[in-house]
């Protein structure tokens, strides 16, 4: 695990731990955009969240149906709110 974390930059991993903070961001996204596995992914946010800041992140993404697209209703199309990315 440490490898893929060095393996990414200081933006990249800011970037990883944001997605997955994201409700509506899958994991699926997450690996496509940075090659990341799931179980990567929470390995990522373990190691660099608080320990109660991981335990209420995990409770609140296991099972969600939009953090799995396989779970996801098929009229979402999109990984992210279309307001989320407005320049300011």
């Amino acid at each position: 695990m440490m490898k893929v974390q060095k393996s990414l930059t200081e933006s990249e991993l800011s970037r990883v731990i944001e997605m997955a903070w994201e409700d509506r961001t899958p994991f699926d996204a997450i690996q496509l955009s940075f090659g990341l596995s799931e179980s990567q992914v929470i390995d990522i946010m373990r190691n660099e969240m608080k320990r109660s800041s991981f335990h209420m992140w995990r409770k609140r993404v296991t099972g969600r149906a939009t953090k799995h697209l396989a779970l996801r209703s098929k009229s979402i199309t999109r990984a992210y709110c279309p307001t989320q990315y407005k320049s300011k």
